[in-house]
């Protein structure tokens, strides 16, 4: 049995409004939070990625629209942050700020010399 084209589009709308709704409201956390060198949230004070971002309900779109970005941004925090005394290691970074990515400890080790 198929699904009515119209509830399609409505469910279409439903979720680029939902997409663009998160989008906008991480901008404006973005700008107002920009990492520093230790990536901590300068808005909340928290660790890079903060709540503000991890709080958001994500289905597969947003989750493929934030892979390339975060991952980047744990590029540069394996980078910054390796090595430190008391510091994360790079699978736990990988694991922070790949947070929407199911990984078990083994994938975020394998991962992580990729990311470096």
């Amino acid at each position: 049995m198929g699904v009515c084209p119209k509830r399609l589009k409505v469910l279409y709308v439903t979720v680029e409004r939902a997409a663009s709704f998160a989008a906008a409201k991480v901008q404006r956390h973005r700008i107002l939070a920009q990492p520093r060198t230790g990536w901590i949230c300068r808005r909340c004070g928290r660790p890079y990625p903060c709540p503000t971002w991890t709080g958001f309900p994500l289905d597969g779109r947003l989750r493929t629209a934030l892979l390339p970005g975060f991952l980047r941004m744990a590029q540069q925090a394996v980078r910054d942050l390796r090595g430190r005394p008391g510091g994360p290691t790079p699978p736990e970074i990988v694991r922070r700020f790949l947070w929407f990515v199911p990984l078990n400890e083994d994938e975020a080790r394998a991962i992580a010399p990729r990311v470096c």
